[in-house]
């Protein structure tokens, strides 16, 4: 039995304290001489040496700085007119998750003849892009510097929408735990549970596979061990760098096999209530969990051992203390635990399952079919 997987990655990936600024070396090698670098106003100021450094090279640089924790796709044609003007032969995203998913897309779709943003939603639509694409996370949690995904938020219906796409996949990834050591204990936290999610839901996933389930349980035992300390002191570049890597790890589980529930009923969260969302990953995670737990006991189970939970009398027994332990992991990591403490109204469940079930793309990788009325008790749960 030797199901088909598909490993797409960048073809460079550099990881390690200081690595930043390796990318200016990468842009004087293939001789690229007009580089936008998308960031935010945050750590604009951190970018500094490797703008220096591809200066120094000899190459022209041009920052697009836009502060959008949740972009949408009125932020994402500011971005782009930018990179129109520019007319950039390379494109550096420098900073979070939000903004390397708009790198992503600006590189691929800032040429006049590339075809409109909207049209490319979904999986496997777009189908080119010329540009150098680098991307350097500032945070240690969604993996897109790894991942062939963007996710933009539709004003018009207040859900997060998905371009995933091979061609989304940066050329090199520079993954420098010294990036996050200014990441505010709160950010940290969410963006490590995010981070810990994903390599939660590619292990317990319908298109899960040995060549993944590497990257995943080795994310969760890194992650798990090493939140808390890095939220309690951001200088700690052990911790730092324990985190970083398992969150690069959980980026490279998205390609192939990618996420499930937790994500698709978070979507609706952050999209009408503008959540953080690695907190609406966290107030969904056991409440999904604990709705999945029947459909693959052992697969919970080996999560369960990877955080550290002692055996059980059988695999449910131990996947159900693995729960317990994921909740006190975000509780130690100061997440809310409960929509209610948040301003969420009880009346808005059942337009989020609603918003929740249109998310088809990941809830079919759930390991249990979630039917609406299943979408509004696990939010009721997480109420």
């Amino acid at each position: 039995m030797n199901p088909e997987i598909q490993l797409t990655q960048p073809r460079r990936i550099v990881f390690g304290d200081g690595c930043a600024v390796r990318c200016a070396e990468e842009v004087a090698e293939l001789g690229l001489r007009r580089v936008l670098v998308l960031t935010s106003p945050v750590v604009r100021a951190a970018a500094e040496p490797l703008l220096q450094a591809i200066r120094a090279a000899g190459s022209e640089v041009e920052v697009y700085a836009a502060e959008h924790p949740e972009p949408t796709f009125d932020h994402f044609a500011e971005a782009l007119a930018a990179a129109r003007a520019y007319a950039p032969d390379a494109v550096i995203g420098f900073g979070g998750g939000s903004v390397l998913d708009l790198a992503k897309l600006v590189a691929a779709l800032h040429p006049p003849e590339a075809p409109d943003v909207r049209s490319v939603i979904g999986i496997g639509l777009l189908r080119k892009r010329s540009t150098f694409l680098a991307c350097l996370p500032t945070t240690a949690g969604t993996g897109s510097e790894v991942s062939p995904n963007s996710i933009l938020l539709d004003s018009a219906d207040l859900l997060k929408k998905g371009i995933i796409s091979r061609w989304l996949m940066p050329d090199s990834a520079y993954v420098d735990p010294l990036l996050t050591v200014s990441m505010p204990p709160a950010v940290t936290a969410s963006t490590g549970i995010d981070a810990l999610v994903h390599c939660i839901e590619a292990f317990a996933n319908r298109h899960a596979h040995p060549a993944v389930d590497l990257y995943a349980l080795e994310g969760v035992r890194l992650i798990s061990s090493h939140l808390r300390q890095a939220v309690r002191d951001g200088r700690d570049r052990a911790a730092r760098g324990a985190v970083a890597r398992g969150s690069m790890y959980g980026g490279l589980c998205l390609g192939p096999v990618n996420t499930a529930a937790v994500h698709a009923l978070a979507y609706p969260l952050g999209g009408e209530f503008h959540l953080a969302h690695g907190v609406s990953n966290a107030l969904l995670l056991v409440p999904v969990l604990r709705f999945n737990l029947p459909a693959a006991p052992g697969r919970y189970a080996a999560i369960a051992r990877a955080l550290g939970a002692p055996e059980g009398r059988d695999d449910a027994e131990a996947a159900a203390r693995g729960l317990a332990l994921l909740d006190q992991l975000c509780t130690d990591c100061g997440i809310p635990r409960r929509l209610s403490t948040l301003g969420i109204p009880a009346e808005a469940i059942p337009r989020l399952a609603r918003g929740a079930l249109t998310v088809q793309r990941l809830l079919r990788n759930n390991p249990r079919e979630v039917t609406l009325g299943d979408a509004e008790q696990i939010y009721r749960d997480a109420f």
